[in-house]
């Protein structure tokens, strides 16, 4: 693959990630979001490994563990802390600091674990991205700042960190495909808890098994796939950034799917988040994908 086709990867899997929130919408009311996080991993899980099965891709010999478990544990606990800290302290700041932290948290991971510190451009654009972030949500709810909240969805913003710093680590020597398979299904099983625990009744109707499979199949699986594909060429920290195309386009899906109504101060964060992932961009393809 051209290295400069990895950047594209990413941004889709963040445009793809940004179809969740209003799938999520159209859930039958007894769907509890953990419980919708929990099924859409169950069901890209299973996706993902047929899809290896098929192919004929499965040969783990000598897999490693360590940073596989990690991204597995990682990408587990993102649901419930994420989903948690947007019902503790409310959807506009428990947004913000998750997705907004996890550039940052990435960035710094990187510096410190891989020695590689990130490009001026990448601060500069990431430091856009996350004002926009800021300002497109600002006035999406009441704003409740809640400390247990705030901590929560920097675990998250952690987590998600934590997973494509360990899934760069694997697609330098395992196929991206093999990769997301077996993390999502060690995810999935970490997750499975939580399908007993609440009511999962509502999978069985035909609106809630559709909401399941695009999440599972399209906003997990293949969106996974192509972010994990997009790291072979792009450094974490640049792919995080990236992945700040999601809440661009659960912005829009909001506006024109749902009828929701931005504000002034909404669409000048939509154009600065759009400013900070085309500089990111145009960065990473003038420099092929390496730094």
């Amino acid at each position: 693959m051209k290295g400069n086709l990895s950047p594209f990867l990413i941004l889709l899997a963040g445009i793809l990630w940004g179809t969740t929130g209003t799938t999520q919408a159209f859930a039958p009311d007894s769907a509890h979001p953990i419980a919708i996080g929990a099924s859409r991993l169950a069901v890209g899980g299973l996706f993902l490994l047929l899809i290896v099965l098929i192919t004929g891709k499965w040969n783990f010999k000598n897999w490693p563990m360590k940073p596989t478990l990690l991204a597995s544990f990682c990408m587990a606990v993102f649901q419930p802390l994420f989903f948690s800290a947007v019902t503790i302290t409310g959807v506009a700041i428990g947004t913000v600091v998750a997705i907004g932290s996890a550039p940052v948290l990435s960035g710094f991971m990187e510096w410190i674990i891989l020695k590689k510190r990130p490009r001026m451009i990448w601060w500069f654009s990431t430091f856009l991205s996350i004002l926009g972030c800021l300002l497109l949500f600002v006035n999406k709810d009441s704003v409740q700042v809640d400390p247990f909240g705030i901590v929560m969805a920097l675990g998250a913003g952690l987590s998600f960190a934590g997973y494509t710093l360990a899934s760069r680590e694997l697609v330098d020597h395992y196929s991206s495909l093999s990769v997301v398979a077996i993390v999502f299904s060690i995810s999935a099983v970490f997750l499975s808890p939580f399908l007993f625990i609440y009511d999962m009744a509502w999978i069985t109707s035909l609106r809630g098994l559709s909401v399941s499979l695009h999440l599972g199949i399209v906003a997990t699986g293949i969106a996974y796939l192509l972010f994990v594909k997009g790291l072979t060429r792009v450094p974490s920290s640049t792919a995080v950034t990236l992945a700040l195309a999601e809440p661009l386009t659960a912005a829009l899906l909001g506006v024109f799917v749902l009828g929701e109504s931005l504000s002034f101060v909404s669409w000048i964060g939509l154009v600065l988040l759009l400013v900070g992932i085309g500089m990111l961009m145009r960065g990473s393809e003038k420099s092929d994908g390496r730094e």
